[in-house]
C-alpha cells in the first residue's frame, strides 16, 4: 500500500508539473512579421512585401489580400503557405531572434524571402 500511495503521489506531482510547463520554444518567434519576397525567375513578380503573425507557432495572415498558414518549429525551422486567390506559394527556412530566411516555390515561380520581426 505504501508503494502504490508514492506512485500516486509522483504521478499528482508529474500532472501537476504538466500542467504548469513552460510555453513551447516556438512561441518565441510570436508576433508581427515583415517578410520581403524575391523571385530568381525574371518573368516573376519580385519585391513583394508580406506582414504575417506568429502566435504560439503557428503562422496566420495581417493582410486580407494573403492567407497564410504554416508552423514554426520550437528551433525556428519555419513552412509556410501563402495563397491570393487561386495563387499558391510554399516557403521553407529559419527564423533566429528577431530576423529569418527561406526559399519559396509557386507553380511557375521560385525565389528567396527574408524576414524581420516588427
Amino acid at each position: 500500500m505504501i508503494t502504490s500511495s508514492k506512485s500516486l503521489i509522483a504521478a499528482s506531482l508529474f500532472a501537476a508539473a504538466l500542467g504548469f510547463a513552460a510555453p513551447s520554444a516556438a512561441a518565441t518567434f510570436d508576433g508581427d512579421w515583415n517578410v520581403q519576397i524575391v523571385s530568381s525567375n525574371a518573368a516573376c513578380p519580385s519585391g513583394a512585401s508580406v506582414s504575417i503573425e506568429i502566435n504560439n507557432g503557428q503562422v496566420a495572415s495581417n493582410s486580407v489580400a494573403v492567407t497564410a498558414s504554416g508552423r514554426v518549429a520550437d528551433a525556428g525551422n519555419i513552412s509556410v503557405t501563402l495563397a491570393n486567390g487561386v495563387k499558391r506559394a510554399v516557403g521553407t527556412g529559419r527564423l533566429s531572434g528577431t530576423s529569418g530566411s527561406g526559399t519559396w516555390r509557386a507553380a511557375l515561380c521560385s525565389g528567396t524571402w527574408t524576414a524581420q520581426r516588427i
